[in-house]
């Protein structure tokens, strides 16, 4: 590990375990820079092993309820928990970049928010981010080792990672996913894809969404999820992936498109991707 990454701030903060920080990375791909969040294990620092690695979007959320957008995810938490059964990844959290998040976690140009740059964010992700946390960590950088997830358009980016860079990724978790942006070009993009192995998980809450996301997420949109979660489970179903053992879908009865919700599920479904 190079001197470049920092100790994250305790004060003021709701860090558990060692969380390290790379300030202010450049992304030749988009143009911009942002600060890269990366848990470690907590064997890491007494142990000469290499980890797998779960390259979550939306970093910012992920462990620090302080800098959140509303709540943390509690990954750092979970993820100790997780280690008291064996399961140790490194988790690299890559913040979203603000008014441009709309943009990078898009592939398709969507009628409103106009033209996704989710293939740039894609090849920013692997071959500025990745490359950087396989030079300074001991990671497993093979695909079998290498996941990616998040939630709402952070899990539309996700699925879609999975599939168009199968030489990257081996596994992707899509909560709440936002299938509905990009007038659901997701759904003929994968419908034209071959079986790629690896493990999907999908999950979405019935009561989505809050109204706080209404200023831009179509009124209706809380059905829709499910809606669309489901008929993307059908179609990988058809593609060949097999329930329990490549594939999972979880619908929470009541739950609400929001960082609680994904929280509370993140334990099963890390437990189903990282086993």
């Amino acid at each position: 590990m190079t001197q470049d990454w920092q100790d994250y701030p305790a004060q003021q903060h709701t860090i558990s375990g060692t969380v390290k920080v790379l300030a202010d990375l450049l992304s030749p791909q988009l143009g911009n820079r942002r600060d890269l969040l990366v848990y470690l294990p907590r064997s890491y620092a007494a142990s000469d092993q290499h980890y797998p690695v779960l390259y979550m979007h939306d970093g910012q959320n992920l462990f620090d309820a302080y800098t959140s957008f509303a709540g943390e995810w509690q990954v750092d938490e979970t993820m100790q928990q997780l280690e008291r059964d064996g399961i140790e990844w490194i988790v690299v959290g890559i913040p979203n970049a603000g008014e441009d998040r709309l943009a990078e976690y898009s592939p398709f140009p969507d009628p409103k928010h106009g033209s996704g740059r989710g293939d740039l964010y894609l090849d920013f992700v692997v071959d500025t981010v990745k490359a950087r946390i396989d030079a300074d960590f001991r990671t497993l950088p093979g695909r079998d080792h290498t996941g990616i997830m998040g939630s709402s358009l952070g899990g539309l980016i996700s699925l879609y990672g999975f599939f168009s860079r199968p030489d990257v990724f081996g596994f992707a978790g899509a909560m709440s996913p936002a299938f509905w942006y990009g007038g659901r070009a997701i759904f003929p993009y994968i419908l034209k894809q071959s079986y790629v192995p690896g493990k999907i998980y999908l999950d979405a809450g019935t009561a989505e969404v809050s109204r706080r996301f209404s200023r831009w997420l179509p009124k209706h949109i809380g059905q829709p999820v499910c809606a669309d979660a489901r008929r993307m489970y059908n179609i990988l179903r058809r593609l060949g992936y097999q329930e329990c053992a490549e594939l999972r879908y979880i619908e929470e009865a009541g739950a609400l498109h929001n960082e609680a919700a994904w929280a509370r599920r993140l334990p099963a479904a890390l437990r189903f991707l990282l086993v």
